[in-house]
């Protein structure tokens, strides 16, 4: 048995072209026992300053520290063949902990594997890569992709899909059903589990996404590739449950649909990226406010060369989600990364303008940090 610390391919470190993602990824301490035998540990972070116009209890402008996020990975390999992974993550304000992964994952050929337990179902490339593996400063499109942010837990859910690649890995396709219980979890709506006239569908979810240009081949995805490569990739995924909206009055179907692109590529002095991605919702008029249209754009520039520890990454992001509520949020975002060690350690600064209908705009200024190990 011998001990290495390497980068490895994704936070559970799975050494499949069907399962993985970019390489630009955490660093991780991996313990091998043979061949195709491993278990790897890591552990990521997420915390920030914010300073956000006229929201202390005063009036005046608060001033807060937060821990954004906490994870530690934990994945296996019993052989080429049979994989896994266990991940969590803290929760809400009280600082406790859940499984957000613990998932296992049989290759069938080299490019078709089934996952099975508790995962990220196929859905939106915003969704996908999650806070760690954006362009901006975690979960930017946390208002447009609103079951990442709203739904399961933190997006995942428990189920069993079918992920692989075709046509020399330019087609990714996963799809699968999941128990979908908690699809309103963080939303505000009064749903609810035990209206007697609901029935107990499962949700059925799929995503395809083609690469005109490099190739992603991988499930949990990123939403840019820091210069790395040259992308242009358009994706669809959707989602349905029957039964899925209910409250103590109302039951309907819960549908939604996304259409998303990413456009890099590399020039001299850097890479432009370009992201783009329209959303719809539709819970059978059971709950408005989370039925409507959305969409999300963003585009940034990080360049080639480095300044002290890394390098300047500027972005600008716009997104807007349009209820059938009549209630209209959007918000736009203008900042920078620092990028020392692709997203191992990052720093961020943004400022962001928050308009919603019936309410003022708020302004607030954010700092942030990203380290993975």
């Amino acid at each position: 048995m011998k001990i290495k610390n390497k980068h490895l391919a994704i936070a559970i470190a799975l050494a499949s072209t069907a399962t993985m993602v970019p390489a630009t990824s955490q660093a991780a301490g991996t313990i091998t026992f043979g061949e195709d035998q491993y278990v790897s540990v890591g552990f990521g972070m997420r915390s920030s300053f914010s300073n956000v116009e006229d929201a202390a209890n005063d009036g005046g402008d608060s001033n807060d520290f937060a821990l954004d996020s906490a994870r530690l990975y934990v994945a296996g390999s019993l052989n080429k063949y049979i994989k896994g992974m266990f991940n969590t993550e803290k929760s809400g304000g009280n600082d406790t902990f859940q499984i957000i992964d613990a998932a296992g994952i049989f290759q069938i050929t080299p490019d078709v594997a089934i996952w099975a337990g508790r995962f990220l179902s196929p859905s939106s490339r915003a969704n996908m890569a999650g806070p760690y593996y954006t362009s901006g400063d975690g979960y930017w499109q946390n208002i447009s992709a609103r079951y990442g942010w709203n739904g399961g837990t933190i997006g995942r859910d428990d189920g069993a899909a079918v992920v692989g690649t075709a046509f020399d890995q330019r087609l990714a396709y996963s799809f699968g059903a999941f128990e979908a219980d908690k699809i309103f979890l963080f939303s505000g709506v009064n749903d609810v589990t035990n209206n007697a006239n609901q029935s107990d569908d499962l949700m059925y979810a799929g995503r395809l996404q083609y690469s005109f240009w490099d190739k992603e081949p991988g499930y949990y995805g990123t939403g840019n590739y820091l210069g790395a490569k040259d992308i242009f990739t358009i994706g669809v995924a959707a989602r349905q449950k029957g039964d899925g909206s209910a409250s103590a009055t109302a039951v309907g179907d819960y549908s939604q649909w996304v259409v998303d692109l990413l456009v890099e590529k590399k020039l001299s002095a850097g890479a432009v990226s370009f992201e783009a991605a329209y959303y719809d919702y539709d819970t059978d008029d059971v709950f408005t406010s989370e039925q409507g249209e959305a969409y999300a754009l963003g585009a940034g520039f990080i360049f080639n060369e480095k300044v002290g520890w890394g390098q300047f990454m500027p972005f600008v992001h716009y997104q807007n989600f349009d209820a059938d509520n009549n209630i209209e949020t959007e918000r736009t975002d203008f900042g920078v990364n620092y990028i020392i060690d692709g997203y191992n350690a990052q720093l961020s600064a943004v400022y962001r303008n928050l308009e919603v209908t019936g309410s003022s705009d708020v302004d607030s200024f954010v700092l942030g940090m990203q380290l993975q190990f």
